[in-house]
């Protein structure tokens, strides 16, 4: 930025956006002065270095901004995950169901994990009966991504937005 840019010529670009060519760093720097504006190095790796007239702060500024609104896009893009055990009430059951009812309308994934404790494991058709009531519970918001499978002490249901 500005002085510290260290080589003999830069390509220019103006504050407009529009290109004013090959020109030695000295005199850009001289038209960032008078416009009021930084000159900032855009691609320091090409030949020769890309630079522009900028003001710097508004453009940090922008940048900062753009960075918060694709972070808070990208957190609610993930996975949810809704965990059940085989002996679930029906309170906490409804209260799973609507959780995972308010996650599929925002249109994210929810992954519906049932625990199996102790001997419960040997009775695999106990969990697909809950899950397939969970299933009936969704089916209007979201649908089925893949079957029902084990995984470990873990029946898994993965389910996506319509």
């Amino acid at each position: 930025m500005n002085e510290r840019i260290r080589v003999p010529e830069i390509r220019l670009i103006g504050a407009e956006g529009q290109q004013v060519g090959v020109v030695k760093t000295f005199d850009a720097l001289r038209m960032a002065k008078e416009q009021e504006l930084d000159l900032v190095l855009i691609s320091p790796q090409t030949v020769p270095p890309v630079a522009r007239i900028l003001d710097f702060g508004k453009f940090k500024y922008e940048q900062t901004k753009h960075d918060k609104g694709t972070k808070k896009s990208k957190s609610s893009s993930g996975i949810k995950e809704v965990k059940l055990t085989v002996k679930i009430g029906e309170h906490d059951f409804l209260v799973r169901v609507t959780k995972a009812r308010e996650f599929l309308e925002k249109k994210q994934r929810v992954k519906v994990s049932l625990y199996f404790k102790g001997r419960e494991v040997t009775h695999r058709e106990f969990g697909d009966r809950v899950l397939s009531r969970f299933l009936e519970a969704v089916i209007d918001l979201g649908k089925q991504e893949s079957p029902i499978k084990l995984e470990g002490r873990n029946l898994v249901l993965q389910l996506v937005p319509k």
